[in-house]
């Protein structure tokens, strides 16, 4: 029996899902980063070569306070300085929709990347719905915890946009799990007008 891992507990799950997807000792980039938990997970757990990239001073200074390898950068403008397939893995972990430009983040991925891990907030889940109808009002959730007028997210999608946006640059869907309030995947297998309905976050492994 494996020995307990201290990060299912301390976690979010839709961070462990996305960790099972990478393949060990493979190389890793993870692209916005944030305080380094997914990459602190996927060194720890999956003894990979991870690397990431951050907009933020404080998340570089908070991976860097975890011994983590993570320099400053934005994903919009400085994924061009990596050569083609200089990773295993490319990772987008609740950042495509704060980008501005969420194609040319996605071909810059795909490009640096042998495979893409990208997983984002569904904007087609019922309850968003629910509350724009019945409210009138941008809604809040426990994913997209924001006022309108303060939110970091720029571009919001549906689990179907995102597929179309898959279609447009040619990337083939490997696997893809929808999530619930609490980032646990759905325990059903559903069509997929159900999982844009009831997921409320999305996690996507694509190739080219």
């Amino acid at each position: 029996m494996d020995a307990p891992n201290k990060h299912t507990t301390t976690s979010r799950v839709d961070l462990l899902l996305i960790a099972d997807m990478v393949d060990p000792g493979t190389r890793v980039i993870d692209v916005g980063c944030g305080d380094g938990m997914l990459l602190e997970i996927l060194a720890e757990t999956r003894d990979v070569d991870a690397r990431g990239i951050e907009l933020s001073q404080a998340g570089v200074n908070q991976c860097v306070a975890r011994g983590l390898s993570v320099i400053q950068g934005d994903a919009d403008s400085d994924l061009v300085n990596y050569p083609d397939d200089a990773f295993d893995f490319a990772i987008l972990s609740q950042t495509i929709q704060a980008t501005h430009r969420p194609r040319h983040v996605l071909e810059e991925l795909l490009r640096i990347g042998k495979r893409v891990i990208v997983s984002f907030p569904n904007f087609g889940n019922w309850r968003i719905r629910g509350q724009i109808l019945l409210r009138g009002r941008m809604p809040e959730t426990s994913n997209l915890p924001h006022k309108w007028y303060d939110t970091p997210n720029i571009h919001f999608c549906t689990i179907k946009d995102f597929l179309a946006l898959c279609d447009d640059v040619d990337a083939k869907v490997e696997r893809s799990l929808a999530l619930n309030a609490h980032g646990k995947r759905l325990s059903f297998s559903a069509p997929l007008f159900l999982q844009n309905l009831i997921g409320e976050q999305a996690v996507f492994l694509l190739t080219r």
